[in-house]
């Protein structure tokens, strides 16, 4: 099919206007633009949205030159939040074309096709949305508490569980110890870090940087990783009491750190005082007794032994989120969600967000803003959130009356593809105007750009090129990267990491990356932090890159434009009214560039390296070269003629 001749571009505000997603009631332009002197029947642009019901929209012609011929039409969005798609059908010579989207799927430039193509995605969500301003500005440190630090004077573990494995040293290796029939976990694992621990190391994270601190599970749970919750209304006794937890939000708050948790509501675990499997508590749970009053919380389907649970794990029992009485537990007045704000808490951490109905969220989001307007509500979802189908439902994440933002595994996906060869640089931009384009403008700039987190190997591991071998549990435990290997590793994290730090979105730094810390998938990626060990090299990096984005309004909330896309060489500006910074990254490890940067309208002045002080100034008009070193990044900060 010869293409070409049809062109539409949603990325460009000549074609679609105004850019990506919209809120309700707001009107578009499209245009399209045809190339020929062919006769032309017909131009309409056809819309769906929620049961596929279809609108058509006829074109008029607007502009011709020579020939090239402008189609354009307006649309008004409906008064509704969802999702519109919409497509192109030309009528040439008599011969019906469509024009949509690219195979990809990532809107841009579309391609010209006999039958019906993909579509274009259109998010509209409800007008007035805003997201909490201090968490578009914050970095982000996520803690496993039990593996941070211990901050008992004399290293005693608090509180240790029957039949828990205590390690005897603070730098070991983390284990399971397995049943070999069913591989359930027979034994858990502790180090004994806790919250007076990270109450002792605060003054560490307001050096490093970190704004907000976001826990893994910390209320009473049988396991180390504490999704399995026991009581939502306790702290577990290994980590701490509630007064202590009150006490580490206050003092966080006073060094201008926020905290927030991690609500796992889409589960229990079995052992715990709602269904209470195992009789650890006197009260009898839904497991013991169809009189408790948690009995309705779960899904039996034949009582007490057959349950739903969690991916079929039966420490995980799913509860029934619709349920008025769980729902009363967890929303009401007295319930779980007011009784942690109130004790300081500043957001929530959705575990399975795609697990969650939708009106649970939103119910639980009405709470959370009633009891602090200005608190946070983050969603843990993989994919691009704003098309996300889970049990064939699409979600409304982003629409404006569920999420705050989502964690940005995409982002941490492109990237990783992008350092490792697997991605070129143009794709890269690609995948991600793809999200920018489908986010609302505040969710972009608040998605949680994370680059490690404990469900995924460390990112030194995977930058070092050691993740991903067939390896045996036992060999996962004990191998480390080679020293060289360890050394490219780690200049390859510096280049994410500077990318993490200059992209729209809130950065996060999974607790041990910025000090090295290597590790395959759980259980290795939660090892306890290495005090005392830390690769210093990396971590006054993260100091540094941390810093320079604390201090610059542009790297926080600026506008994103291109500079350069192509092969190893990824570059982008980064504007806030007069203050400008170009970041511009090399992922070859062998070969060295040298890289022209258009700089249009922005190029009148001087560009210093804010990254290497000796460097000479980069001056250009409306362009400029610039030299990159193998693995080498640069932020070049603009600073104006003077005349």
């Amino acid at each position: 099919m010869l293409q070409g001749w049809i062109i539409h571009d949603s990325h460009q505000l000549f074609y679609r206007n105004p850019f990506g997603a919209v809120p309700c009631r707001s009107s578009i332009a499209f245009r399209l633009k045809i190339i020929g002197r062919e006769e032309i029947q017909s131009v309409v642009l056809r819309m769906y949205g929620k049961n596929n019901t279809m609108d058509t929209y006829e074109m008029r012609s607007a502009k011709e030159i020579n020939e090239e011929r402008i189609y354009e039409t307006a649309v008004e969005m409906p008064a509704q939040p969802g999702l519109l798609w919409y497509y192109f059908i030309v009528i040439r010579d008599g011969q019906v074309y469509y024009y949509g989207n690219n195979s990809s799927r990532l809107g841009g430039i579309g391609t010209v096709q006999e039958q019906i193509p993909p579509a274009y995605q259109i998010t509209v969500y409800k007008a007035g949305l805003s997201v909490p301003v201090w968490f578009q500005e914050s970095v982000v440190y996520q803690i496993f508490v039990d593996r941070f630090f211990n901050g008992c004077a004399d290293g005693k573990v608090l509180n240790p569980k029957k039949g828990a494995l205590l390690h005897g040293n603070w730098d070991d290796t983390p284990v399971y110890i397995r049943d070999p029939q069913t591989n359930g976990i027979l034994r858990w694992d502790f180090f004994g870090g806790n919250l007076e621990g990270v109450i002792k190391k605060l003054p560490y994270l307001q050096e490093l940087g970190v704004s907000v601190l976001y826990f893994n599970p910390i209320f009473e749970a049988p396991s180390n990783h504490r999704y399995d919750t026991g009581d939502y209304k306790k702290i577990d006794p290994m980590l701490g009491t509630n007064e202590i937890f009150q006490k580490l939000c206050r003092k966080a708050e006073n060094m201008g750190i926020r905290v927030i948790l991690d609500g796992v509501f889409s589960h229990t675990g079995s052992d715990s005082i709602y269904f209470n499997r195992e009789g650890t508590y006197p009260a009898a749970g839904a497991f013991q007794s169809r009189q408790s009053p948690y009995y309705n919380w779960y899904k039996f389907s034949e009582w007490p032994h057959f349950y739903e649970s969690w991916w079929g794990i039966g420490t995980l029992p799913n509860v029934n989120e619709m349920d008025p009485s769980y729902q009363e537990f967890m929303l009401g007045e007295e319930g779980v969600l007011r009784f942690w704000m109130e004790k300081g808490v500043k957001g929530w951490r959705l575990d399975v967000a795609d697990e969650l109905p939708d009106e649970f969220i939103k119910r639980l989001r009405r709470t959370m803003k009633k009891t602090d307007a200005d608190s946070l509500l983050l969603g843990e979802v993989w994919e691009d959130a704003s098309n996300k189908i889970s049990y064939n439902e699409q979600r409304q994440f982003l629409w404006g009356e569920e999420l705050d933002s989502v964690m940005n595994y995409p982002f941490r996906r492109i990237m990783l593809d992008f350092l490792l060869g697997y991605q070129d640089a143009r794709k890269v931009h690609q995948l991600l105007m793809s999200l920018q384009e489908n986010y609302p403008r505040d969710y972009f700039y608040s998605a949680l750009n994370l680059i490690g987190s404990h469900d995924v190997p460390r990112v030194l591991t995977i930058l070092g090129e050691g993740e991903g071998e067939p390896l045996r549990e036992v060999e996962k435990e004990k191998l480390r990267l080679s020293p060289e290997k360890r050394r490219l590793g780690i200049r390859r994290l510096k280049l994410l990491s500077l990318v993490q730090m200059t992209f729209p979105g809130v950065p996060a730094v999974y607790y041990g990356d910025e000090a090295g810390m290597e590790g395959y998938a759980d259980p290795f990626n939660r090892g306890p932090y290495p005090w005392g060990r830390e690769d210093g090299e990396l971590l006054n990096w993260y100091k540094r890159i941390i810093s320079l984005r604390n201090r610059s309004e542009a790297l926080k909330r600026g506008e994103w434009h291109l500079l350069y896309a192509q092969d190893d060489i990824y570059g982008y500006l980064r504007k806030w009214h007069t203050e400008m910074m170009a970041v511009i990254v090399n992922r070859n490890s062998k070969r060295e560039a040298v890289v022209p940067l258009e700089l249009g309208p922005w190029g009148q002045g001087s560009w210093v390296n804010l990254l290497e002080e000796q460097e000479q100034p980069h001056t250009g008009n409306k362009s400029m070269k610039v030299r990159l070193l193998p693995l080498e990044g640069k932020v070049l900060e603009f600073r104006p003629f003077r005349f």
